[in-house]
């Protein structure tokens, strides 16, 4: 499977498509997802083109991946829901029967209540 360039989070990253960002640097963009299924629901994407995680492992530089797991913890900090603070949920799907919806590699990040054994 090929990079999808015109799926909603490569529009996003172009600026064709707003969204309430939450954190950015050189690697990654993330933003409140518009359709949150927990208190908090925060999306992070590389801004490589990778379609999921095993693309990404594959394709990325060292750099962007130390730099994609860095924005993470930094991101759980500053929405203060880090293991400190109550904790979170780090969520990414990985093809079609994983319920991906999005080709572009996005991790979910759920807290700011009680999320129990599932997300639903």
């Amino acid at each position: 499977m090929s990079y999808d360039k015109n799926n909603i989070f490569a529009k996003i990253l172009r600026g064709e498509i707003a969204c309430k960002k939450v954190y950015e640097n050189e690697f990654v963009l993330s933003f409140y997802d518009i359709n949150p299924q927990k208190k908090i629901h925060v999306l992070v994407i590389p801004k490589g083109e990778y379609i999921n995680l095993d693309d990404f492992v594959d394709k990325a530089s060292e750099k962007e991946i130390v730099e994609f797991n860095k924005a993470i913890t930094h991101i759980v900090k500053m929405l203060k829901i880090s293991n400190q603070e109550g904790g979170y949920r780090l969520l990414s799907n990985t093809g079609h029967n994983a319920g991906q919806e999005v080709p572009h590699l996005h991790y979910h990040i759920f807290g700011g209540e009680k999320i129990g054994k599932m997300v639903i």
